[in-house]
């Protein structure tokens, strides 16, 4: 199982599928860093030797894109800024509500959770 940047990525996959395990690396970025190795895009990365690891994070350090430490945590600083200016989105962050407009009467199970029936209590005779 090769190591890509802190990552194990699986054995038995493309190039190209295996480097989206990285975060940050997405089917396009994927694409144009096999395209820059100039290796067969078939190629399993099991078959990945050292110079190859070694060419894929040059790639990535030359283009200067953020990938996952750094990248989770410019995002969840993102977050914790609008949480902190009480933004609308951040607000809705912090709530766990869908931030992008979407309709919360019905749907919205994603963001809001499973149901919580909300029973009446009644008195004891």
């Amino acid at each position: 199982m090769p190591r890509l940047l802190g990552v194990d990525v699986p054995d038995n996959k493309h190039i190209a599928y295996a480097l989206r395990y990285v975060y940050g690396i997405g089917p396009r970025r994927a694409d144009k860093i096999v395209e820059r190795l100039g290796i067969d895009p078939m190629m399993r990365s099991q078959q990945l030797n050292e110079e190859h690891i070694s060419r894929i994070v040059s790639i990535v350090s030359e283009e200067g894109w953020k990938v996952e430490g750094d990248l989770r945590r410019e995002v969840i600083g993102n977050l914790k800024r609008l949480q902190a200016i009480r933004c609308y989105r951040g607000i809705r962050h912090l709530r766990g509500l869908p931030v992008r407009g979407q309709r919360t009467s019905t749907n919205a199970r994603t963001r809001k959770g499973s149901r919580k029936t909300v029973g009446v209590v009644r008195k004891a005779k």
